[in-house]
């Protein structure tokens, strides 16, 4: 679990890189020498992969935080049910002091 914490941060520098990337080639699509027609073509591809791929992104991204959640919630019932028995303990032992 702390693996996947500690990869976040890099997850964030792989995604400025990738977004620069994308940006740099936009730049490259709307300055090469092709007629306007064509770039409108390329941009509207573009356009779609990354729309795709955004897709694909936030998919993933909704599992892991899930699981997260789902991970993290076990654990908070856990402990809640363990403090549920020391008290109930404690409760019995301060009741009934000569057991």
């Amino acid at each position: 679990m702390s693996d996947e914490r500690c990869s976040s941060g890099s997850g964030g520098i792989l995604l400025a890189f990738l977004a620069g990337g994308l940006v740099g080639a936009g730049l490259a699509l709307m300055y090469a020498p092709v007629s306007g027609r064509e770039a409108r073509e390329r941009i509207g591809g573009l356009a779609g992969d990354l729309k795709r791929r955004g897709d694909e992104w936030s998919g993933e991204v909704k599992q892991k935080v899930e699981g997260f959640i789902d991970e993290e919630r076990s654990v908070i019932k856990a402990a809640y049910d363990a403090g549920r028995e020391a008290m109930a303990r404690e409760k019995a032992r301060f009741e009934n002091p000569n057991a």
